[in-house]
């Protein structure tokens, strides 16, 4: 889940996320990103997203998903770094 750049002259910006890497994963990270809308409706994550995306089409939801996909694996990787809980998530047993 990287950035695509798009560079000509001095023109430079970004297309969106690549489909680069392996796709088993990056669909599992976008189905982990929807278990988390369900499991967490609290955490900052998921308001970001509601915020965000959960008024627009099902397009646009769909794109958000996977900026929170990239989101949550930044996160669940602090967590596994640092032991830092994502703000608003909450563990159960």
């Amino acid at each position: 889940m990287t950035p695509t750049p798009y560079q000509s002259g001095e023109l430079s910006r970004e297309q969106g996320i690549a489909k680069a890497g392996n796709r088993y994963i990056r669909a599992m990270a976008i189905e982990i990103a929807w278990g988390w809308l369900r499991f967490q409706p609290e955490s900052a994550l998921s308001r970001w997203y509601q915020e965000r995306f959960g008024q627009g089409s099902s397009r646009i939801r769909r794109i958000g998903i996977v900026a929170l996909a990239r989101r949550l694996l930044v996160d669940l990787w602090r967590y596994l770094e640092t032991g830092a809980l994502p703000e608003g998530a909450v563990l159960k047993a």
